[in-house]
């Protein structure tokens, strides 16, 4: 049953893809960047209703109310990366645009990758590092004084659960560069909708999202250091099995 459920949610996620994004591809030129990112959300709104309702993945949230908080104010989110899930949910989660950093070799998937070309995100070549970095600081001023908040998986790639690497620095200087505030998150996605898998398993993913950290007066280190500690530490209480 799992795997027929996953094989038709694979079905709806593909045909909607395609049909969207051609959509998008015509809309787009017609239309503003704010119009542009809530088409993009209502994509993300099927999917994951889409999910839900073939697969029976759904998902809680907790500590939204730490994204109001500062909800005027400069913001990076970094966040744990388990699943793709995570990559497409947080477009519906959180109360203000995101910009995501993302590595460019997306943009060459057909379709998903045309329509991203066409919105202002931040895509790296992760060859070439200095060059990474200095975009990523500075695209990343510029979008956050367009009022995007910007979001970064700072372990670089999908971990297995149960497990994390070592948390890189970028998003961390960033946030130090432009006196922003960090939003830190934890999930468990990967119980679900483990990463390269088709099969989908029914659940509940709950998503942890933290109290705002502060960067004025640290270096990247200690900012770094402060928002890992707080992910991993939230991952052993939201998935205490897989930490065990």
């Amino acid at each position: 049953m799992i795997w027929l459920r996953s094989l038709l949610f694979f079905i709806w996620l593909v045909s909607l893809t395609i049909v969207y994004a051609l959509f998008c591809l015509l809309v787009f030129l017609f239309i503003g960047e704010a119009n542009r990112y809530r088409l993009i959300q209502f994509w993300a709104y099927l999917i994951i209703h889409g999910l839900r309702i073939i697969c029976g993945v759904d998902y809680e949230i907790k500590g939204i109310q730490h994204a109001h908080e500062v909800i005027n104010q400069p913001i990076i989110i970094l966040s744990k990366h388990q699943s793709a899930w995570e990559t497409i949910a947080f477009l519906t989660v959180f109360p203000k645009p995101l910009c995501y950093v993302f590595k460019r070799e997306l943009l060459w998937i057909p379709f998903f990758g045309w329509v991203m070309a066409l919105l202002k995100m931040i895509h790296i070549d992760r060859s070439a590092k200095e060059t990474a970095a200095l975009s990523v600081t500075n695209q990343g001023k510029q979008r956050l004084r367009e009022g995007k908040w910007i979001i970064l998986f700072p372990e670089g790639t999908r971990t297995p659960v149960g497990s994390h690497k070592p948390y890189r620095k970028g998003g961390a200087r960033l946030a130090t560069l432009t006196n922003a505030i960090v939003l830190p998150v934890a999930h468990n996605a990967g119980n679900l909708w483990p990463r390269n898998s088709f099969l989908k398993r029914p659940g509940l993913i709950t998503v942890s999202i933290g109290p705002s950290i502060d960067s004025q007066d640290k270096t990247g280190d200690q900012l770094n250091h402060e928002v890992e500690s707080w992910i991993e530490g939230e991952m052993k209480k939201i998935d205490p099995a897989a930490y065990s």
